[in-house]
């Protein structure tokens, strides 16, 4: 009887082992858990076949939209634009089965010369707790059931603070963060810049007021909230259209800010940070900045280190790894190696641009052309090992930035997301 018990607890240990294992290699959220854009997986191919990995499955249907994929517990979301008009979340199953879709607000329009033709959903879906939490490109946050797509709670950002006026030119494109029990989101309207909500139920926590609203300084930037521990405050980390900023999450206390704005006035690259340092960089020729960020009596203060016109990133991304930062130039072509403290170019290669994620020591590239590629993430040069070219799914650039979840590359391209294999044999 004792030999039994025991064995049933060694088997019951087990299972929990590779329950959390493969619950690890998850990615819930945009950029993954920690928000920085490097997936923990190993036991991943170095090496891809001529023609790429083996695609295991296509999912069609989703719309317009540049959202990726989140995964969570053997379920794939994402979401799209139908008809033009609709928002949509989806699931679907590891084999590519649709399990749900649920509307989520109506559709962004654009506004104006610039924004239009690029009409689609943009914020990834954040999984929590059994729940998809989803904000569209016209600022309908939406709170679903992880399993039946149920509703739970909703809130039209745009409606509650009054941001009718002020959406961004290029539509909402934040992913919610969430904290523990929190939720934040940004919906830079009239009555509030910031927001913390009660996950569960959808309420306000704390609204941090509108930051000069109207001021083009103070509008809207293209980013998603980075969550780190600072200077004693835990502090979320984000860009307005015109400058870099750190508020402390608890509170929602601004607490510092640095100008950064370019002539488009759409940061749209998300903050990297290490080691009491801030990374940003913004495309159209205004280049990367890193900030340290020091404590002071009154709280934080952030003291620029440079500024290069190096790597101006448009919107695909960057990833710090190991004291150097990898991402593609907009104007300052092709894709680079940054030192992190110096801002020092390791290497540049001068074709396209992209987004980009991290596993296992390797850079996934993805060009706006639809080429994927796997290059080797050191600083000596630029070496790339395979590459192919993802099918079209529709009109449009190519930029979703890729996931890497459960042995799986997810690239989504217009109305597709597709699943690639890439498990190592």
């Amino acid at each position: 009887m004792i030999f039994t018990v025991r064995f049933y607890r060694v088997i019951a240990a087990l299972v929990c082992i590779m329950y959390a294992l493969a619950v690890s290699a998850d990615w819930p959220c945009y950029h993954g858990l920690d928000r920085t854009n490097k997936s923990k997986e190993t036991g991943l191919l170095k090496k891809w076949p001529d023609k790429g990995p083996a695609l295991l499955w296509t999912a069609s249907g989703l719309g317009k939209g540049y959202s990726g994929a989140s995964t969570s517990n053997g379920i794939v979301y994402t979401a799209g634009v139908k008809d033009d008009k609709i928002n949509y979340v989806f699931a679907f199953s590891n084999s590519g089965k649709l399990l749900w879709e649920k509307q989520a607000g109506r559709a962004w329009e654009g506004r104006n010369a610039f924004a239009r033709g690029f009409e689609g959903s943009r914020s990834i879906p954040a999984v929590d707790g059994g729940v998809v939490y989803y904000l569209s490109d016209a600022g309908f946050l939406i709170a679903l059931d992880a399993k039946s797509g149920a509703e739970k709670w909703s809130v039209d950002l745009n409606k509650k603070y009054e941001t009718a006026d002020n959406v961004p030119k290029y539509a909402y494109s934040e992913s919610p963060l969430i904290d523990g029990d929190r939720l934040y989101v940004a919906p830079y309207g009239k009555k509030a810049s910031a927001v913390c909500l009660d996950k569960r139920t959808g309420k306000v926590i704390w609204e941090s007021p509108a930051w000069n609203t109207g001021n083009e300084t103070g509008d809207a930037g293209y980013t998603s909230f980075v969550l780190v521990n600072n200077n004693g405050y835990r502090q979320i980390l984000s860009h307005s259209s015109g400058f870099v900023y750190g508020m402390d999450s608890q509170t929602g206390k601004f607490l510092w800010s640095v100008p950064f704005k370019n002539k488009r006035e759409d940061n749209c690259t998300d903050i990297s940070y290490h080691d009491g340092h801030v990374f940003t960089s913004g495309g159209y020729g205004e280049g990367s900045m890193l900030i340290k960020l020091n404590k002071t009596d009154k709280g934080v203060s952030a003291q620029e280190v440079y500024r290069t016109k190096l790597m101006d990133n448009h919107h695909g991304g960057v990833i710090f790894h190991n004291n150097y930062v990898y991402g593609s130039g907009h104007e300052s072509k092709g894709w680079f190696c940054l030192d992190f403290k110096t801002g020092k170019q390791m290497w540049n290669q001068t074709r396209g641009k992209g987004s980009l994620t991290f596993a296992e020591g390797m850079l996934y590239l993805y060009d706006e052309d639809g080429t994927m590629s796997l290059v080797k993430a050191h600083p000596d040069k630029f070496e790339p090992v395979s590459s192919f070219m993802v099918p079209s799914g529709g009109r449009g650039a190519y930029w979703a930035h890729p996931v890497v979840s459960n042995g799986v590359l997810y690239l989504r391209h217009a109305d597709n997301l597709y699943a690639y294999d890439i498990k190592s044999k």
